[in-house]
């Protein structure tokens, strides 16, 4: 199996943050592969930073800490993330546990040669109604001006081939960073695929995704980068 990258952006996930990259550094292990975990604390407020600090760093093996602040938002925390990877394949994950970490070996089943990257799918999603109706929302609009690739398009537990990180232009510091990756790949060519996955209902913590400036910020960007792609598809056919 190639080597692991494992991403994990956090941001005030204090409550969870300790389980959570123990869960990801035990699953890590049992597959007996080269891997790194790379937890990116997002610019938190509470005490996530030095948890990591001080309950992770001395004891997981493989561990390191990327720290920013202020908080860049979820997609600045992701570029950050693999700015840092060194490895052959990228996992990311969230910090809140909603995830069953286990369930990446679906993901890299699914990641055959010539498949570039492979998304997990909530088909049982466990968040507020609010939420899954802006999840619906969201990806029947990207697939209005994209096209569908896959079907749930911001669940934050995928896997991709690191190369293809210097093919695509990620500007994204927002929630929009996935549909930015996805539309990328599916524009130039690359294969991707989807997998159910489980998801898990909150238990600590406070999710940020249904925060009214995130949600205005994610369209603002969708229509500036659907305009950027046009611009550089024309350019690169010419």
């Amino acid at each position: 199996m190639p080597s692991l990258s494992i991403v994990v952006p956090a941001y005030n996930e204090a409550a969870n943050v300790v389980p959570a990259i123990e869960e990801i550094a035990a699953v890590a292990h049992s597959l007996k592969v080269d891997y790194e975990i790379i937890l990116v604390n997002d610019g938190s407020r509470d005490a996530t930073g030095e948890v990591a600090r001080t309950q992770l760093a001395p004891r997981i093996a493989n561990f390191k800490l990327v720290e920013h602040f202020p908080n860049r938002g979820y997609g600045g925390a992701l570029k950050a993330g693999f700015a840092a990877a060194t490895k052959e394949l990228i996992v990311f994950t969230a910090a809140d546990k909603q995830f069953d970490f286990k369930e990446v070996t679906r993901l890299l089943d699914k990641l055959t040669p010539g498949m570039t990257l492979v998304s997990g799918w909530r088909v049982n999603r466990q968040d507020p109604l609010i939420r899954r109706l802006n999840g619906m929302g969201w990806n029947l609009v990207v697939a209005i001006l994209f096209g569908r690739s896959i079907h749930d398009i911001d669940c934050g537990f995928k896997v991709f081939r690191r190369e293809v990180l210097s093919h695509i232009h990620i500007e994204s510091n927002g929630a929009m960073i996935d549909t930015e990756m996805l539309a990328e790949l599916r524009a130039r060519g690359y294969k991707m695929t989807d997998v159910p996955v489980t998801h898990l209902p909150r238990t600590a913590g406070n999710p940020t995704g249904a925060n009214l400036k995130v949600i205005l910020r994610a369209f603002r960007d969708l229509f500036k980068f659907r305009l950027r792609l046009w611009r550089e598809l024309r350019e690169e056919r010419r």
